[in-house]
C-alpha cells in the first residue's frame, strides 16, 4: 500500500487513500481489517510509526470522508489535526475541484467538517483554519455519566485523589484538568488540594474513568493569562501526543465557560501553537498547520 506521512505539530498521521482519486490509491478497503491495520502501522519500531492511520473514502454526504484509527485500534470521531493534514494533502495533490481550493467539505463521525486553506501568493499551504463546529457542554452529549446539566469545575474521584474536572465534548469526549505549575521549576502540576501524579498515572486512569462510558481524551491546562494557555495531552487510544486539535478547541471553550480567558486564545502545546477562537456563531475554529513529511509503500 502507497501512503503519505503527515503531522500537524508534530501529532502525525499514516494517510491512506481509498477514495479511488489519488497518487496513492490503493483501491477497496472492503476486505481489510482497518483495526488491525492500524495497530500495525502506527507502531514506532515494528511498522511506519504514527499517531493515528488516517482512510480517506468516498463520502455520501461530501465527496471525501475522513476515518481515523488511533494506534490500539480504536476508532475516533474526529481529530482536527488530522483534518487539517488530509485538507492540505488534497490541496497539494491537486485533488480539489475549482470550487473547493479555499473551503473543503470533509465527512466525519462528529458531522460535516469544514477546512479552510489558507495559501500564501506562491500557492502554498500556509495553515489550515478548520470550522470545528459548535462545543457540546450537555453531559449526555459528551458522554458522562451523571445528572443533566454542563460539567464544570466538577469534583471526581481517580484512585485515591479528587481532581475537579469540566468536560467538553468537539464531536469526542474531552476531560480537562486546570493546574497551576510553579514558573521556572520542574515540579509536576499541582493544585490547592493535591499534588498531581504524572501524567502517564493520571492520564490513563481518567481516560478509562468509569464515568465516561466511551473513555475520553485528558487535556492538562495551565492559564498563562486571558489569551495564551499550555496544554499537555493524553489522547483516548494513543497516550501521550505533542499536539491535539479537538483538545485545543476544548481547552478553550473549558477557560472560556469557567472565565479564564477571553474567546481567542494561543494555545501552546509541546509540537507548536494552535490559534482557536469561539465566534459569536457558537463555532469553534482552529488554525494551525499541516506538514507532509513522505510518502512510501508499506
Amino acid at each position: 500500500m502507497k501512503f503519505v506521512k503527515m503531522h500537524g505539530l508534530g501529532n502525525d498521521f499514516v494517510l491512506i487513500d481509498f477514495a479511488g482519486s489519488g497518487s496513492v490509491q490503493v483501491g477497496s478497503t472492503e476486505t481489510r481489517d482497518l483495526k488491525a491495520m492500524a495497530q500495525k502501522i502506527c507502531l514506532r519500531r515494528f511498522g511506519i510509526g504514527a499517531d493515528g492511520l488516517v482512510i480517506l473514502l468516498p463520502g455520501k454526504k461530501a465527496r471525501v470522508r475522513m476515518r481515523i484509527f488511533n494506534p490500539d485500534g480504536s476508532e475516533a470521531e474526529m481529530c482536527g489535526n488530522a483534518i487539517r493534514c488530509v485538507a492540505a494533502y488534497l490541496y497539494r495533490h491537486g485533488l480539489l475541484e475549482q470550487d473547493e481550493t479555499r473551503r473543503i467539505n470533509i465527512e466525519t463521525l462528529a458531522g460535516i467538517i469544514i477546512p479552510k486553506l489558507i495559501v500564501t501568493k506562491e500557492g502554498e499551504v500556509k495553515a489550515v483554519q478548520v470550522d470545528m463546529g459548535e462545543p457540546r457542554l450537555e453531559r449526555a452529549e459528551i458522554p458522562m455519566l451523571g445528572p443533566s446539566g454542563p460539567v464544570i469545575n466538577e469534583p471526581l474521584k481517580v484512585g485515591s485523589v479528587t481532581v475537579k474536572i469540566t468536560a467538553v465534548s468537539m464531536g469526542n469526549p474531552h476531560c480537562l484538568v486546570f493546574v497551576d505549575i510553579q514558573q521556572g521549576s520542574n515540579l509536576e502540576p499541582r493544585t490547592s488540594n493535591f499534588e498531581f501524579p504524572p501524567l502517564t498515572e493520571l492520564g490513563p486512569q481518567l481516560e478509562n474513568h468509569p464515568a465516561f462510558p466511551q473513555r475520553t481524551n485528558v487535556e492538562f491546562i495551565q492559564v498563562l493569562n486571558r489569551s495564551n494557555i499550555k496544554v499537555r495531552v493524553w489522547e483516548r487510544g494513543a497516550g501521550i501526543t505533542l499536539a491535539c486539535g479537538t483538545g485545543a478547541c476544548a481547552a478553550l471553550v473549558g477557560c472560556v465557560i469557567n472565565n479564564f480567558t477571553g474567546r481567542q486564545a494561543t494555545v501552546h502545546l509541546p509540537g507548536g501553537d494552535l490559534r482557536v477562537s469561539w465566534g459569536e456563531d457558537n463555532h469553534v475554529y482552529l488554525t494551525g498547520p499541516a506538514e507532509e513529511v513522505f510518502t512510501g509503500e508499506f
